[in-house]
């Protein structure tokens, strides 16, 4: 088992431009794999024995535990993928900066994709997650243009939004979204967004009507800059990746454990343990 966190680069961030992977004892081993077509990586799920991942080349591949990539799509110009997620239906959902909207594709990868929600649904999508009831949690935040808004849509049967779960948050600026095990939604955000000062946080809300339920933040001293790809680890921690650590906390006390690895220009968007 690895930890694998996806390191932007380009105008995503100057970071390493690879799929890194780490031990336990967080020690760099390398890229995970140095196949071409992975560029500018993303969004990481996993299925079974296959990992998913989004790349920059506009297109999505599905690699084994030998780091072959052994499913792909064809490549879609203007794709430009952001974060994965399979979804109750077995399909594996994809969020498209630039179309600002949400595409499921068959896990076979064959096929084009379905739009699931329409073309700009939020200004600027920031991670997305499905609840334990197949509700479809949709985080909108800010652009690195300044567009956008900061809120949570929540999407129940037949794609509409459930007016009644309504987030009241003026701290909330979201940068990824995740589902914790006790199935309330879960936050990773900077406020205000792009602000050298900005002040960094996760924050949980109800799952049943958006109410902010607490805020997670790290210990004092450390960097914590831009902190973005969440995920929950089988041991029910909630690991963070951001500008140049990835931060763990134990979401049943809400006490931050620190980093579990440092790699100063990390720049990570998506974390994820394999193998």
């Amino acid at each position: 088992m690895v930890l694998l966190v996806t390191s932007a680069s380009g105008a995503n961030g100057s970071g390493y431009g690879k799929l890194l992977a780490f031990d336990a004892d967080g020690k760099v081993l390398g890229p995970f794999s140095e196949d071409a077509r992975i560029i500018d990586p993303r969004g990481l799920a996993v299925d079974g024995s296959l990992l998913f991942l989004n790349s920059g080349s506009d297109r999505i591949l599905a690699l084994d535990g030998k780091a072959r990539v052994v499913r792909e799509t064809s490549v879609m110009p203007g794709l430009n993928p952001g974060g994965g997620n399979f979804g109750p239906d077995g399909r594996y959902y994809v969020g498209l900066r630039a179309a600002r909207t949400i595409m499921a594709f068959a896990p076979t990868l064959d096929g084009s994709g379905e739009a699931v929600l329409p073309t700009a649904v939020v200004p600027f999508p920031r991670g997305f997650a499905f609840g334990q009831d197949g509700t479809l949690f949709l985080a909108s935040g800010i652009g690195p243009g300044g567009e956008g808004d900061n809120t949570i849509l929540a999407f129940g049967p037949e794609w509409r939004i459930n007016p009644s779960w309504k987030v009241q948050d003026p701290d909330l600026s979201p940068l990824d979204l995740t589902i914790a095990p006790n199935g309330n939604v879960v936050v990773s955000g900077e406020h205000p967004f792009g602000d050298p000062n900005a002040v960094t946080t996760v924050r949980e809300y109800d799952r049943s009507n958006g109410r902010l339920v607490r805020v997670l933040a790290p210990d004092r001293g450390l960097g914590f800059r831009k902190p973005r790809g969440l995920r929950f680890g089988s041991d029910g921690k909630l690991y963070c990746v951001a500008q140049d650590e990835v931060v763990v906390f134990d979401f049943a006390t809400g006490e931050s454990l620190g980093p579990v690895v440092r790699l100063p220009g990390l720049n990570g968007q998506a974390v994820i343990f394999f193998g």
